[in-house]
């Protein structure tokens, strides 16, 4: 005759318990993902439905034809591929002002004594923080003054400032963590500040550069407003703007299809520009998190 060992039940409650809280986990990762990809779906799915399933009640998700030619409308109603090249103009051109311009001042405020270097960080936070929407006023009067209306210049500007605060932060906290022997390293073989930066640390943060110029690319790509206002020639508009004036051929009409497409268009430079840098974004976002 056997018998059980009695340690033997707390080992199976465990492993069911376990076995629950994993399932759990799945289905709860798989609604996060299924929120968010929801609308992108639904967006996609809209751009390739023939107009009587886009309008029919109720509604059919998932069309029962498949059609390109709302694609094919927007590119041949209006100049999209130019309106693409001038939110990549603009978008990478504030990037690389931003990175240029913010990674030595990060640095200097990681590693070099400044006066007042808190009161500096404080101002950089509140700026960081602070809705650039309040500026709107500010600056048209400014566009208005020095004549750069209708110029990249009017965009590429305001994406810069607004964007900088944001790159100090993130590079500040990279610098930090890196080890100051390198650098009494580099002094010893006759670097100066200039030549570490570039040679010797900027290598290092390679994941901050990428998760910093991503993120400051996608808000000038992505941004409406001042696009809207100081940009009024139609063979310099940019995407956002592009999108928001696609009009039907009636008054009342709301070409929902070519919005769809639009919307998928626009995103996918983004879509692409993620996945491509998606180990450096990653490292990024987590190396601020461990050290050593």
């Amino acid at each position: 005759m056997t018998t059980t060992h009695p340690s033997a039940y707390p080992a199976a409650k465990t492993d069911r318990a376990f076995s629950l809280r994993k399932v759990l986990l799945t289905i709860g990762v798989i609604f996060v993902v299924v929120f968010s990809l929801a609308p992108i779906l639904w967006q996609v799915l809209t751009s390739i439905k023939v107009n009587a399933d886009i309008a029919a009640i109720p509604n059919v998700y998932f069309p029962r034809q498949f059609t390109l030619q709302h694609y094919i409308e927007i590119f041949n109603r209006r100049p999209f591929l130019n309106y693409m090249l001038n939110s990549f103009f603009v978008a990478a051109t504030s990037t690389l002002l931003c990175l240029a311009l913010g990674t030595p001042a990060a640095y200097a405020l990681a590693r070099l004594r400044v006066p007042g270097e808190r009161f500096i960080l404080a101002l950089v936070l509140i700026v960081t923080l602070f809705p650039y929407i309040l500026l709107f006023i500010g600056l048209l009067e400014i566009v208005r003054a020095t004549g750069l209306a209708n110029n990249y210049l009017a965009l590429i500007i305001p994406y810069t400032a607004i964007n900088i605060p944001l790159t100090i932060l993130v590079m500040r906290s990279f610098f930090q963590q890196l080890p100051r022997d390198l650098e009494d390293s580099a002094k010893v073989d006759g670097y100066n500040t200039w030549q570490m930066l570039v040679q010797i640390l900027l290598p290092l943060t390679t994941p901050a550069l990428v998760t910093t110029g991503i993120l400051a690319f996608i808000a000038a790509w992505n941004e409406f407003i001042f696009a809207l206002t100081f940009i009024t020639r139609e063979s310099m508009k940019t995407i956002p703007v592009a999108v928001a004036q696609i009009s039907g051929t009636a008054v009342f009409e709301i070409p929902y299809g070519a919005l769809a497409a639009a919307t998928v268009v626009g995103t996918l430079p983004l879509v692409i520009l993620v996945l491509l840098f998606q180990r450096r974004i990653v490292q990024g976002l987590t190396a601020g998190a461990v050290k050593g």
